[in-house]
């Protein structure tokens, strides 16, 4: 079945059956002529977004060409989220019957607490401070273990934990009574950082415990 050059289904072949257009002869080439380009749909602009009326953009004047043509570069690795760790204080009976064992002139009367809760401190930053606040020395750790009840055997400034690439390390920073890891016998060397473990327990005075663990 032709077809005119307006688009309509005809019987006839010399002229449609719809508008009468004839198939051959000028009138057709001037109808077809007289057709209207569609107009072209609105292009945005690559770097901005905003509608293109020429090459260049009136908004930010890139040249959609030239950007179109550019290779487009990697796409970013994404970046892992950091996990978080925490840090859980207690009264340790079994370490400080350890240091009540293992003797010393200030061990004899160091009393275990009747009741010590456990207290709990987020890690944040590159560096924790642990020790027992001192207004007048202007010391004030992150990890306070002033008390109530209070381990006379914990330093002003005991230990400091740092954050690394790895994780988290401790570090004792020459406190009087040592700072000790996993129950060990001999304490750390002062002001030299120790790698963590999840669950590593870090002793302190005469009977603190500091457990350090990721959050869930």
């Amino acid at each position: 079945m032709p077809v005119c050059a307006q688009g309509h289904d005809s019987a006839d072949d010399e002229f449609c059956d719809v508008c009468g257009l004839a198939f051959d002869g000028p009138a057709a080439a001037e109808a077809v002529a007289a057709q209207p380009e569609p107009e072209p749909e609105p292009k945005p602009c690559p770097v901005c977004g905003a509608t293109l009326e020429a090459r260049f953009c009136e908004n930010c004047g890139a040249d959609s060409l030239a950007v179109q043509t550019t290779e487009a570069p990697a796409a970013a690795e994404p970046v892992r989220a950091v996990q978080s760790w925490s840090v859980v204080v207690s009264a340790d009976r079994a370490y400080f019957e350890k240091v009540k064992a293992e003797g010393g002139p200030d061990a004899e009367p160091i009393e275990f607490p009747p009741f010590c809760p456990e207290r709990h401190f987020p890690l944040s930053g590159g560096q924790v401070t642990i020790g027992r606040r001192s207004q007048s020395r202007g010391i004030l750790p992150d990890i306070d273990l002033t008390g109530p009840p209070e381990d006379i055997g914990v330093s002003r400034l005991h230990a400091l934990l740092v954050a690394g690439p790895a994780g988290w390390s401790v570090v004792d920073m020459g406190s009087a009574n040592g700072t000790y890891l996993n129950r060990a016998h001999t304490p750390l060397p002062a002001n030299v950082p120790h790698p963590l473990e999840a669950d590593d327990e870090i002793h302190l005075g005469a009977w603190t415990t500091l457990t350090i663990h990721p959050d869930a």
